[in-house]
């Protein structure tokens, strides 16, 4: 058996794991996991940006407004307010560690950073680089922490749990590290470690079409949940409302900021529909657009809509839209004489694991950060490019958190090897595939854009089955990648099917035609494990 020795485990690699590990490494063991290169986070395919009051016309007022009104009155406003206050402070940081953030010059011949505007957002707040932000971040964090000798980078591995006292029959509640699967040895390791941070991202595979890469399978909210951690607002999942839509392009995304930048939606015949849903039009948030696209699609009964920006000039697009307008000409699309075909697909989780604003969760030790965290921020909607911001506050937060607690006193524990001697290598792995796929189909129709109870007490029955068989699975034969991921997926599904069934109204992401109404009190929606330990946590609001 492998072991290694960390002071503090991070299980992710996108924005809220690398920037937690850079404010880590003056003064602990970093150990950083990741599914496979650094880059398989969702952060590295983010084009939009990074909202944050950046202009002298803009105000935290607006930016804190902006945020309450798209969370349609789920937002907890004090982490609003420490989200939207520290947030030019963290665009200052990754500005010091090297992104290179889009300039353009000004009236007077000052170069100034780009701001752009997207969906909900009352002033131009944005700030990205070109139209592959995401890229830009993580590749310029993963320069800077591969120069810290105190961080241990481990590739290619898949945390199978979180090790607890509690799973060892030890009193109290307190993360010790995670059992971790080395994909390329096919081993599973020891990683211990005082503090563990979840920062594995959100659970959009969950569902049949997804802007996602394939390791958004909410491994945190599931390793959380199973450790004795609760779960809220899990019904709130974000569909993106632009999707390119071509059989070859799998889950590429077209930027809100094209429609920020003046795109237009029509429908096959070219007709602009967006009026007749929101007065906002292109730029109302993304649960309303993706609402009216999928009406659209549903009236219509035709496949896909259309993002059009071709009125604009050529050369604005291309600056602008560079990655874009070559990824879609690859398909034969020229953006710049024609328009996109779209639709909406899985995009961002806005529920997860219950923090306070330190990213402090239920077991002691153990935190989350980023998409795997209910920080209270997004409320019942998230508003655009809020999300890749709070991975740097609430990373920022957490290490600051770990340090004061760093030289707390803790009773050793002998951690047991991992198990193998019961299991056999498997010669079924088509049950994988299969409860994969029939997973994702069933989310996608039963617990979609638009819900009813008889879909969702469908999805609740399929799922229970596939707990079962899985459950049989990994307990019979050698765990695998793809065995770890499904058992989190359909776990996952599980407490999104529950907390859609427990809300009896229609707010923000949440649509169902059996509630089309808004309750008069905002309540979240609240999950308790079996096993859950009580502690001085963040108070449940409602």
């Amino acid at each position: 058996m492998t072991r290694f020795q960390h002071d503090i485990l991070i299980i992710g690699s996108g924005a809220a794991g690398l920037t937690a590990a850079l404010h880590l490494a003056p003064f602990a063991r970093v150990g950083v996991l990741s599914k496979g290169p650094l880059t398989a986070a969702n952060t590295y395919y983010a084009q939009g940006g990074v909202a944050a009051v950046l202009d002298e016309g803009d105000s935290v007022a607006a930016h804190i407004e902006d945020t309450l009104i798209a969370g349609a009155g789920l937002c907890h406003e004090d982490a609003v307010r420490m989200t939207v206050e520290n947030g030019p402070d963290a665009i200052r940081w990754l500005i010091q560690q090297g992104v290179g953030f889009t300039t353009e010059e000004q009236d007077n011949g000052q170069m100034e950073y780009h701001l752009t505007r997207e969906g909900g957002h009352s002033h131009r707040r944005v700030i990205h680089a070109a139209d592959a932000t995401g890229f830009a971040i993580s590749s310029t964090l993963i320069e800077q922490v591969r120069k810290q000798p105190s961080v241990a980078l481990f590739e290619s591995r898949v945390a199978v749990d979180v090790i607890t006292t509690q799973k060892l029959g030890l009193p109290g509640n307190r993360a010790l590290g995670a059992y971790v699967l080395n994909n390329e040895t096919g081993h599973v390791e020891v990683h211990e470690a005082r503090f563990v941070l979840l920062a594995t991202g959100g659970a959009s595979k969950a569902y049949l079409y997804t802007s996602n890469p394939d390791v958004a399978t909410g491994d945190g909210i599931a390793m959380a949940w199973r450790a004795g951690c609760r779960v809220g607002n899990m019904e709130f999942n974000q569909f993106h409302p632009t999707c390119l839509y071509h059989p070859q392009a799998g889950n590429f995304l077209i930027t809100e900021a094209m429609r920020g930048e003046g795109g237009h939606l029509k429908l096959p015949d070219g007709t602009r529909f967006m009026q007749r849903f929101d007065e906002r039009l292109e730029l109302a948030p993304r649960d309303i657009v993706a609402r009216a696209i999928d009406h659209e699609i549903k009236r219509l009964g035709i496949d896909c809509v259309y993002l059009d920006i071709s009125h604009k000039p050529a050369d604005f697009i291309k600056a602008h839209f560079p990655t874009i307008y070559e990824r879609c000409l690859e398909f034969g699309i020229d953006i710049t004489k024609e328009a996109i075909p779209v639709v909406p697909a899985a995009h961002f989780t806005c529920g997860g694991v219950l923090t306070d604003l330190n990213g402090c969760t239920d077991v002691e030790g153990l935190y989350a950060i980023g998409e795997t965290a209910f920080t209270g921020l997004h409320g019942a909607n998230r508003l655009a490019s809020n999300s890749l911001l709070e991975c740097m506050v609430f990373a920022i937060a957490a290490s600051k958190d770990i340090r004061a607690r760093f030289n707390d006193p803790l009773q050793p524990v002998t951690i047991p090897d991992w198990d193998e001697s019961q299991v056999t290598d498997s010669d079924e792995d088509v049950v994988i595939s299969h409860n994969w796929d029939e997973l994702r189909r069933f989310m996608w129709d039963y617990v979609g854009i638009v819900r009813t109870d008889k879909r969702l007490q469908r999805a609740s029955h399929r799922v229970l089955l596939l707990q079962g068989e899985i459950r049989e699975y990994y307990s019979n034969y050698k765990i695998s990648n793809d065995l770890i991921e499904l058992r989190n997926l359909v776990q996952v599904a599980e407490l999104i099917i529950n907390c859609a069934l427990a809300r009896k109204e229609s707010r923000g992401l949440h649509y169902t035609l059996d509630y089309p109404d808004l309750l008069p009190d905002a309540k979240d929606t609240m999950l308790v494990p079996k096993h859950y330990v009580a502690r001085v946590v963040p108070p449940v609001s409602g």
